[in-house]
């Protein structure tokens, strides 16, 4: 995907290691270059000096960046083992087609089992009556703390979690914290 107008982002790399975006003529972090990513704008990367791309490097610095992070790994020790073996490898010239087309399909399997568990929840009456009753508890709530009433209840449309992906999440959280007081409320 590229940008909004249709165009592949040019990013400047300088010897003093600082990325430049042409197009918003600002000087950017490897952080901006992963949201990039993330959000899907089409980026290329080239040295200032000597204008050679160098987009692949700077995607493999976000990818070590982001498995140093201290957060989960996604890149398992194996795996990287098997791919520095096929370095050299008679099959080198098929892996990036092979790891492509598998990434290619985990999104798409990825996106239909998002939908599915979207249509689940929007066709259970279960999860319909839990809405209701939060919606309810937060009425109740509202006439004993007032400031539960400047709460917003949870959105009720059925827009994708492609449009809004935080409000799986948000929903999620919302009824966990719905069946805590209700626990609370029955241990009292």
């Amino acid at each position: 995907m590229n940008d909004a107008t249709g165009e592949t982002v040019i990013i400047k790399k300088y010897a003093n290691r600082r990325l430049y975006n042409t197009k918003s003529s600002s000087y950017i972090t490897l952080d901006h270059l992963a949201k990039m990513t993330r959000e899907g704008v089409e980026f290329k990367v080239l040295d200032a000096k000597i204008g050679t791309d160098i987009t692949h490097s700077i995607l493999t610095q976000i990818i070590m960046d982001e498995e140093s992070a201290g957060g989960e790994q996604m890149l398992p020790v194996n795996f990287l083992r098997q791919l520095i073996g096929m370095y050299g490898n008679s099959m080198q010239g098929l892996v990036p087609h092979y790891l492509e087309a598998s990434m290619d399909h985990f999104r798409s399997n990825q996106n239909k089992l998002r939908d599915a568990f979207e249509a689940s929840i929007e066709a259970n009456p279960l999860a319909k009556l839990a809405q209701q009753n939060l919606a309810m508890f937060k009425a109740a709530a509202s006439a004993f703390v007032p400031s539960l009433a400047d709460v917003k209840p949870a959105s009720t449309t059925t827009n994708s979690a492609k449009d809004h992906p935080n409000e799986l999440a948000a929903l999620r959280a919302q009824m966990a914290e719905m069946q805590a007081k209700l626990d609370k409320l029955g241990n009292t």
